[in-house]
C-alpha cells in the first residue's frame, strides 16, 4: 500500500502564530521532506448568546491564510503551499482570482487550493453564518453562486481578454492579471455532503474533507470516485493530545496511524493539523523531525 503524501498546517492560529513561527515550520517541513504547508480561512469567532463551539473550533484569531502562504513561500524554495480550505463567495471572484495567481508566481508555481462556499453543514466549524454577515454575502450565494464564482475566477486566469457575465458575477470585457504560472491554479473543493461531494467530482480538480470519522471519511472519498472524481484526494487529520503537548513518540505513533488509515480510505494526501497542537514553532518542529525519520523521508 503506497502511503499520501504528507502535507502539514502553519502555526496560522494565535498564541503561535508569527512571522518568526512560519518560517521556523515552513523551511523545517521543506528540509525534513514534507510534501506541502497549508493554513484555512477563520474570518471572525463569534461571541452572541447563539454561538455553539462543541466541535471545538479554536477559540483564538486565524492569521489570514493567503499571507501566511505568501510568507512561507517567500522563504522556501520547493514545499507546496495549499490553502487548507478558503471561503472564495466571502470575496469577489476577479480579486481572489488575482491574489491566488500572485501568490502562484511569487511561489514558482506551487501553489494548491483548496476552496469552500463557508459550510457545506449548518454545524460548525464548517458553517458560521455570522461570516455571512460580517462579509456582506448573503447565504443563498451558496451552491449555484459558488459554482458560478469558480468559473468566473477560471476566466480570470485565461488568456487575456476576460470576459464574463453570470447571475451572480459579471466581469466586463477586460484585461485581468497576473495569470498563474500554468494554464491555470488546481483548485480542490471542500465538502462533506453527498450532493456537494458529486459537485466537487464534476467541477474540481480535487477533493478536500476533514477526517473526523474516518468511516466516513472513507464513504465520502468512494462517492467522489463513484461520480467520476479522478483529481488528488486531501485529507486533513486531526491530531491527538490536543489538550496537552505529545512526546515526538506519541506524536509520531498517531500521525503514523492516521497515514495508515489515509491510505487505507484512499487519500493521495494527507495534512495535519499541527496549528491544533499547544506547542511553540521550536517544539512542532521536533514532532515533525521524529515523524520524518520514522518515515526515512528525504529532500528531493
Amino acid at each position: 500500500m503506497n502511503l499520501p503524501r504528507i502535507g502539514v498546517s502553519l502555526p496560522y492560529i494565535d498564541p503561535y502564530a508569527a512571522p518568526d513561527a512560519v518560517v521556523t515550520v515552513a523551511q523545517a517541513a521543506e528540509r525534513l521532506g514534507f510534501h506541502a504547508v497549508s493554513a484555512s480561512d477563520r474570518m471572525l469567532i463569534p461571541i452572541g448568546p447563539h454561538w455553539n463551539n462543541d466541535a471545538g473550533v479554536p477559540e483564538s484569531h486565524a492569521w489570514d491564510s493567503l499571507e501566511m502562504l505568501t510568507w512561507a513561500a517567500a522563504h522556501t524554495r520547493r514545499i507546496r503551499v495549499t490553502t487548507d480550505i478558503v471561503n472564495s463567495i466571502f470575496q469577489p471572484p476577479v480579486i481572489l482570482a488575482r491574489r491566488l495567481a500572485t501568490l502562484d508566481r511569487l511561489s514558482g508555481g506551487r501553489l494548491d487550493v483548496g476552496i469552500g462556499q463557508g459550510g457545506g453543514t449548518r454545524l460548525p466549524p464548517f458553517y458560521i453564518p455570522e461570516e455571512f454577515i460580517a462579509a456582506g454575502v448573503p447565504t443563498s450565494r451558496r451552491g449555484a453562486g459558488f459554482v458560478e464564482h469558480i468559473a468566473a475566477m477560471r476566466a480570470c486566469w485565461a488568456p487575456d481578454p476576460v470576459e464574463f457575465h453570470g447571475e451572480h458575477y459579471r466581469i466586463p470585457l477586460s484585461t485581468v492579471g497576473p495569470k498563474p504560472c500554468g494554464s491555470t491554479i488546481p483548485l480542490f473543493i471542500g465538502a462533506i455532503t453527498r450532493h456537494t461531494i458529486e459537485r466537487a467530482a464534476r467541477i474540481a480538480d480535487g477533493f478536500v474533507t476533514t477526517a473526523v470519522d474516518w468511516d466516513d471519511t472513507r464513504t465520502h472519498i468512494r462517492w467522489y470516485r463513484e461520480a467520476g472524481g479522478t483529481g488528488t484526494v486531501v485529507v486533513n487529520a486531526m491530531p491527538a493530545h490536543r489538550d496537552g503537548q505529545p512526546s515526538p513518540r506519541a506524536f509520531t505513533d498517531a500521525a503514523l496511524s492516521d497515514l495508515d488509515r489515509a491510505a487505507a480510505v484512499g487519500a493521495d494526501e494527507m495534512h495535519i493539523a499541527l496549528h491544533l497542537l499547544p506547542c511553540a514553532p521550536e517544539q512542532q518542529v521536533e514532532l515533525l523531525e521524529a515523524l520524518a525519520t520514522e518515515l526515512d523521508l528525504t529532500t528531493p
